[in-house]
């Protein structure tokens, strides 16, 4: 799927990223990473979320990519080609024919127990649906990474949040999960690599990170983890017992990789070991971050870049003597929403904004169960939301209105 504009009533893409910059030089801030005290091995560079995410495949020893030019991800496909990855780890990088023929090439990888990948955008992961449910019934394990733009349909080449359901309630036939993971910096996108493909081997399950057009385009300081060699075929076979890839024929039968089952009471089994896998993840791997949240008696609930805009609404809400905290999901899926149950308790109000016209407002209303008030703000068709209209939200919704 490529990308065509005529050059009219097109938004500067500028724009999309001002609000980003706006809390970059207090997010950098709470972060504190000083770069100084690295060791050599890891390489500090300057560069986009998208190369970020190209840089870190090569370095945590992606087996293969296979993906297809969409804004606003393409630059992951560039990077990875103009690094030529091929002529140093060996790692394969392709250009699929299109989101389809990609998606199940990463079946046919992660079937063989490789670490492999994708990346696309939007309407691109659409088209993966099928295939990344097929994965999902076969367990075969690999990331994908969908740097959001808004839609519905084609939509535009600026940011968005509106695959948020589709990437944590599923996008395609039956009862699955995708790992989900949601960066708010250049860093993560670096970090999130190998922490995705991790998970993904750890529970033979397809991981997702979902990032936007704001992180991916933004340029900021990164930290790129150590180089880590590809695994051999003896290593895969030994750590990838059930994968298709003709070792140890001699000692053990064929592995057959699948998602198709005609008797309904094996297919009932296989779902339920699924659900009870899903139920492992979801005790185990949740993961999310606070900000001024110990003494908050108001929240505000935000993922991706979002979380970085509403984090400077919060110190000016703060400068006006509000207490008001952030809650900054992780893992989408699982969703930290006993965490949320728990914080909630504590709170006379939240702000859910996202630029969606409503999506994991939906999650954070299940894990609040009507305790509190929760309200919604968003902004639609690839327009972020500026510090400012958070907090005119938050304060519509809760101090004018108390």
């Amino acid at each position: 799927m490529s990308d065509k504009t005529n050059g009219k009533n097109v938004p500067d893409v500028h724009h999309a990223l001002l609000c980003a910059r706006m809390a970059a030089s207090v997010y950098t801030a709470k972060k504190n990473i000083n770069t100084q005290e690295k060791t050599m091995e890891e390489k500090v560079e300057l560069m986009k979320g998208n190369e970020a995410i190209a840089h870190a495949a090569i370095r945590c020893g992606c087996d293969g990519y296979f993906g297809y030019p969409i804004t606003p991800q393409s630059e992951v496909l560039e990077t990875l080609t103009l690094l030529k990855p091929w002529e140093t780890s060996g790692m394969v990088v392709l250009q699929a024919e299109s989101e389809v023929a990609a998606i199940n090439m990463l079946y046919g990888g992660g079937g063989s127990g490789k670490r492999v990948m994708t990346s696309s955008s939007s309407p691109g992961v659409a088209l993966m649906q099928e295939g990344i449910s097929y994965m999902a019934g076969a367990e075969i394990p690999a990331l994908i990474v969908n740097v959001q733009r808004g839609g519905p349909g084609l939509g535009t080449i600026q940011p968005s949040q509106s695959d948020y359901r589709q990437a944590t309630a599923g996008g395609g036939n039956g009862d699955y999960n995708v790992i989900v993971l949601a960066p708010n910096s250049v860093q993560e996108m670096a970090d999130f690599v190998d922490l995705a493909f991790q998970l993904a081997f750890k529970y033979r399950n397809p991981a997702m990170i979902l990032s936007d057009g704001v992180i991916g385009q933004m340029m900021e300081k990164v930290v790129l983890p150590p180089l880590k060699p590809r695994r051999t075929e003896e290593e895969i076979a030994r750590e990838c017992p059930w994968a298709v890839n003709g070792h140890g024929l001699k000692k053990r039968k064929p592995n057959i990789l699948t998602s198709l089952e005609l008797d309904p009471h094996v297919m009932e089994e296989k779902n339920l070991r699924l659900q009870k896998k899903y139920q492992d993840i979801c005790d185990n791997e949740v993961r999310y971050e606070t900000y001024l949240c110990d003494d908050a008696e108001y929240l505000m609930i935000a993922f991706g870049s979002v979380a970085r805009i509403a984090m400077e609404a919060i110190d000016k809400l703060r400068q006006n003597g509000i207490k008001i905290g952030l809650f900054r999901p992780i893992t989408l899926w699982p969703f930290p929403g006993k965490e949320i149950a728990r914080i909630s308790q504590q709170t006379k109000g939240i702000l859910v904004p996202e630029m969606n016209a409503g999506q994991m407002i939906i999650d954070v209303r299940l894990a609040v169960e009507g305790r509190t008030p929760i309200r919604h703000f968003g902004r639609l068709g690839g327009i972020v939301p500026t510090p400012d209209e958070l907090a005119d939200s938050f304060n519509k919704n809760f101090i004018h209105n108390a």
